[in-house]
């Protein structure tokens, strides 16, 4: 397959269409910041056999920065959707990862928006399944939406030509699921550590090694710290059962197209931005 190069004024065009997404990010609501409140009232009177395997849980899944492990998706399914998008069918013999990197944008995006609707969807059912449970769901639920959110961050990944399987696009990762669950002043963070984190890949910058390893450990707390919070709020409705059900698909499908959202912007731009500093040298 050729490579797939938009014109230079297109990609412009498109990367300041995410830099006025990122411009226009808004805050938490205020009753997700309040979420804060009930969580501790409810974290003092759930059973400690609850706590525990919450605690399980999230190490698993925290072991996802390192291996990957049980969370990894699968790559011919996702190349293959891409595949379709850009060629018309699917199934042409050799069409790779490589391959995508070098399909039209277009493709990538129609490809990312199906999979993060397919997606929320899921969560929406997994939420309303777990809404009749109150406290003793934590357990599941959690782990559960915080599961449904790496695999479609790593499906947006492939979306876009990058593999998951390497270590520094697991961390990406992380960082897409700490903006995604931070408040403003925490999205611009990381807005400034991926540019950081971009300028020393790119070797503007001396930045990074075990910095960098420390930075990704100290986000992957502060993402399950965030996620812990603002199940507050849908705990106390959940000791109702019908609100529990209506409120619990709810949030669960707000986290997953917020997470999905957050993924397809930040890989996009990786892309694009990629993309003209191939025009820029090819140019030279």
């Amino acid at each position: 397959m050729q490579a797939t190069m938009e014109s230079e004024a297109y990609l412009r065009s498109e990367l300041q269409a995410i830099e006025r997404w990122e411009s226009d990010q808004k805050d938490l609501w205020f009753w997700e910041k309040l979420g804060r409140l009930p969580f501790v009232l409810l974290d003092k009177v759930t059973p400690k056999i609850v706590h525990e395997k919450i605690g399980i849980a999230l190490n698993e899944i925290g072991s996802f920065i390192q291996t990957g492990g049980q969370y990894l998706v699968s790559e011919r399914e996702i190349v293959g959707r891409v595949e379709k998008e850009a060629l018309g069918k699917e199934g042409v013999v050799g069409f790779t990862l490589e391959h995508v990197r070098q399909a039209p944008l277009d493709a990538m995006d129609r490809t990312a928006d199906a999979l993060a609707e397919s997606r929320a969807n899921l969560a929406t059912a997994q939420g309303a399944t777990t809404g009749f449970g109150g406290l003793f769901t934590l357990a599941i639920d959690i782990p559960a939406v915080l599961g449904l959110s790496l695999k479609v961050l790593q499906e947006m990944a492939l979306c876009y030509g990058y593999d998951p399987q390497q270590k520094h696009e697991r961390e990406f990762i992380v960082k897409c699921l700490q903006f995604a669950s931070s408040d403003i002043v925490g999205k611009k963070a990381v807005l400034e550590d991926l540019d950081k984190t971009a300028a020393a890949r790119s070797g503007q910058s001396g930045e990074g090694g075990e910095g960098s390893a420390m930075s990704q450990l100290q986000g992957w707390r502060e993402v399950v710290a965030s996620y812990r919070d603002n199940f507050g709020w849908k705990k106390l409705f959940q000791l109702v059962p019908i609100a529990g059900m209506a409120f619990g698909a709810y949030i669960n499908r707000g986290t997953l197209k917020d997470v999905a959202e957050a993924g397809k912007m930040l890989y996009r731009k990786r892309r694009i931005m990629e993309r003209l500093a191939a025009s820029s040298q090819q140019n030279q």
